[in-house]
């Protein structure tokens, strides 16, 4: 694996033809068969709703399939140049959440510009990567020996600074996409083991620290996923109703539109958070196996990007596309089976949510863009 190109020899604008020649169509199918997966999925979850919001996911996706497609034609060294610019805006952006985001059942999340509503934390994942893949880039080569935790600062300054912000939202789960995708790039620096230990040691620390910060119904989530039978019908309610659900699909499901937990509204943000426990009741371990070897086979696909790209920048992007794809699906999944507590962390195109389907599309470009530009000069 040759990370080593400088950054003269990055590809230029002029090879974009040649580029798209090498398209990773395995990459686009995978995506694509998973969106298909979600919008059908999508209209049986809300079909007890008042708006079918399949229909307005179709259009996210096609502008996320077009922003996706612009991102991979473009210049490959634009990335590396605006990293640190797209970083401090997307920053800018979750410091006006706080002070002018929408307010909804107490959290601010969202901004709204005409019609459309946001959440810039959604970016602040391509943000995190684009600027440590930046980082990386130029600085690994000072680090021979690896990072230690002084000169871990910045890298885990550039992942704190975002998450902060979104924890004050409050938004548990996105905050921990942010860290979890930055962690996994560190990691993939080379990092010194004793380092390693004592940054656990930090962690954990920060952790019991924390805790008593946290919301009451963020504590209430934890101790809920401790303790489900503890509270059922209150602040364990969607664990036992999202239990309930996948169980009941068992080995092939009951069939499209005929899941009753869903169909009797017993199971809460159906559409969101817990579309997976729709997929397993109404398709059972079957469709749950499908799905899954969905999933696994796009971040097989996107750790080959990562492993074969031509030079460290785009390794990094790579890395930190798949780490964000992959800890997504492994949160959700884990948290709406009972395996993790409940955080509010989405299913990468299978739940419902323009600003989710973007950052995700965003992502499959630059994943695109680099694979591409493998053996171009």
């Amino acid at each position: 694996m040759a990370l080593d190109v400088p950054l003269g020899r990055l590809p230029s604008a002029s090879s974009s033809g040649r580029a798209f020649a090498r398209f990773p169509w395995h990459i686009a199918f995978l995506v694509l068969a998973i969106s298909a997966t979600g919008i059908w999925n999508l209209a049986s979850a809300s079909r007890s709703a008042h708006a079918p919001v399949w229909i307005s996911q179709m259009w996210w996706m096609a502008g996320g399939a077009t922003l996706a497609l612009a991102i991979a034609l473009l210049d490959y060294r634009t990335f590396l140049r605006v990293g640190y610019v797209f970083y401090a805006g997307v920053v800018l952006l979750l410091l006006a959440v706080l002070v002018k985001g929408r307010l909804v059942m107490g959290a601010r999340r969202w901004l709204t510009v005409g019609p459309i509503n946001f959440q810039p934390s959604e970016l602040a994942k391509i943000a995190v990567l684009l600027a440590l893949a930046r980082y990386f880039h130029y600085d690994l080569d000072k680090r021979r020996d690896g990072y230690g935790l002084f000169t871990l600062a910045i890298p885990m300054a550039i992942t704190l600074v975002p998450a902060v912000l979104i924890l004050k939202e409050p938004d548990l789960g996105t905050a921990l996409i942010v860290v979890a995708v930055g962690a996994t790039m560190i990691l993939f620096a080379k990092v010194k083991w004793r380092t390693l230990a004592l940054v656990g040691c930090v962690g954990l620390a920060g952790s019991v620290f924390a805790w008593p910060h946290l919301k009451p119904y963020q504590r209430k989530r934890v101790e809920t996923f401790l303790n489900p039978e503890g509270d059922s019908l209150g602040a364990g309610y969607h664990a036992t109703q999202s239990m309930i659900a996948v169980g009941s699909g068992q080995a092939l499901g009951k069939g499209w539109g005929q899941g009753t937990q869903t169909l009797l509204s017993f199971l809460p943000e159906q559409h969101t958070d817990f579309i997976f426990s729709v997929w397993a009741e109404e398709h059972g371990f079957a469709g749950c196996a499908l799905l899954l070897l969905l999933y696994y086979a796009l971040v097989t696909a996107a750790l080959t990007v990562a492993g074969n790209a031509r030079e460290r920048f785009g390794h990094f992007v790579a890395v930190g596309v798949t780490a964000m794809l992959f800890w997504h699906a492994f949160i959700n999944m884990g948290m709406v089976t009972g395996v993790l507590p409940v955080v509010g962390v989405t299913l990468p195109l299978m739940s419902y949510g323009g600003s989710s389907v973007i950052a995700v599309y965003f992502g499959v470009g630059l994943l695109a863009n680099v694979g591409m530009r493998r053996f171009v000069n």
